[in-house]
């Protein structure tokens, strides 16, 4: 975050986009940590947090920034597992040892942070004892400090990491340094924020031609895309660059989540979420919607960036009413995909191929599974599953003999279901 933006000692102004973007990682960090200390049998979990452009830690009205909502969340989350596993009459209890690496390009910044924070740790100590923090303070730019914080990670062996890459739109985190993040370790999640404006900038300075081919191929002129200049308003435009974002990236991981950020002066900002496993970006999901804070253009489906900008195409806000419309475009979706693999497809597999490709929430794609009058789910054992919150990854959509959607699908009868055993 640039020195510019603060006013010492009172802190930095915080944006609304900002606000949004924090909201946002707050709740999804909580269930993060929730979601990844289940099992009752857990007595330890081990990760590493990197927040790369830090900033000062608290802004100007008081509000806590992202290193403060980390610990805040740790606590948190630590004190909801262990309050349940005592109602459950559970005797293990959780313990997390953590390392939090900030870093800061600016001295005086990170100086600030560290009176933001290290008071509040060590209160954290005493009214948190089952958290164990590991502090780690640099003042680099985030090119220079990654080798050193990856080695540290690599040295101390978490394989649990959090990246937390906050540019402001000041900075540049370059495709292949993510792609490097996202192979450091086995379990790696990265938030990434951005103007849009710093990729086409990066995508016309790298590759003038690639950036030129990519935005004919959207019907867009390309010295009109790069003047955009922040005035991105139109819900089309914002459809256009999701796709940019995402073919930008999409190499770096296995689940690209490139959903912009809602602000009243256009699209500016994009909170893009990296993870190499369904079941975060499933978590991620989840969280969106009914929060206000991001959008997506396209089809609220699966395929979501399959669409014709000049036919169809709606902007997604990840609220109730989008919602329903996603559950009936699903109710198509879902049969068709099948379809395409034959009459049968593993719910596990389902997952691993949509999730990249669907802003929709969990709940709906299940609901979508059995209000589909083309679709049976059957257990591991060959029974029928009757309630869609039951549905297990071990579970199997099968395709049923007669069906609404056959003229469709192009495809010939099918076999039913044997059961296993």
């Amino acid at each position: 975050m640039a020195l510019k933006a603060y006013d010492f000692p009172g802190g930095a102004i915080l944006d609304e986009h900002s606000r949004r973007k924090h909201k946002i990682l707050r709740e999804y960090f909580y269930e993060y940590l929730i979601v990844r200390c289940q099992h009752p049998a857990q007595t330890k979990f081990r990760l590493a947090i990197v927040d790369g452009f830090s900033g000062g830690g608290r802004y100007a009205c008081g509000a806590s920034g992202s290193p403060l909502i980390f610990l805040e969340e740790l606590k948190r989350a630590i004190e909801t597992v262990n309050l349940r596993r005592a109602a459950q009459g559970l005797n293990s209890t959780l313990e997390v040892e953590c390392l939090l690496a900030f870093n800061d390009g600016d001295p005086k910044v990170t100086d600030y942070l560290r009176q933001q924070v290290d008071p509040y740790v060590i209160r954290l100590r005493d009214e948190c004892p089952k958290l164990h923090p590991t502090l780690l303070y640099m003042s680099e730019t985030f090119e220079g400090a990654y080798p050193l914080i990856k080695a540290k990670i690599a040295a101390d062996r978490y394989q649990s990491v959090l990246y937390n890459l906050d540019q402001c739109g000041h900075s540049k985190v370059e495709a292949a340094l993510m792609a490097d993040i996202m192979r450091s370790t086995p379990s790696v999640e990265v938030f990434l924020t951005f103007a849009i404006e710093t990729l086409l900038t990066y995508l016309s300075r790298t590759d003038p031609d690639r950036m030129a081919t990519q935005v004919k191929a959207l019907g867009i002129d390309p010295a009109e895309f790069r003047a955009v200049d922040g005035k991105v308003t139109n819900d089309a435009w914002l459809g256009n660059a999701e796709r940019l974002v995402f073919e930008t990236f999409r190499q770096a991981a296995r689940y690209v989540s490139p959903f912009s950020i809602t602000n009243p002066d256009g699209w500016r900002y994009w909170l893009i979420h990296f993870a190499n496993s369904y079941r975060a970006r499933q978590v991620y999901n989840n969280v969106l919607h009914g929060n206000g804070t991001q959008a997506h253009f396209g089809r609220s489906g699966l395929k979501m960036l399959s669409y014709d900008p000049s036919q169809e195409g709606e902007l997604y806000l990840f609220d109730d009413q989008d919602r329903l419309r996603a559950r009936e475009q699903l109710l198509e979706d879902i049969p068709r995909l099948i379809s395409e693999f034959g009459d049968t497809m593993g719910v596990l597999g389902f997952y691993e191929t949509t999730y990249n490709q669907t802003p929709a929430h969990m709940d709906d794609i299940h609901a979508a599974m059995f209000e589909s009058p083309d679709l049976e789910i059957f257990t591991n054992a060959g029974g029928q599953r009757r309630k869609a919150s039951t549905i297990d990854i071990t579970d199997t959509i099968k395709l049923k003999n007669q069906r609404s959607f056959f003229p469709m699908f192009g495809v010939g009868p099918t076999s039913p279901i044997k059961p296993k055993g």
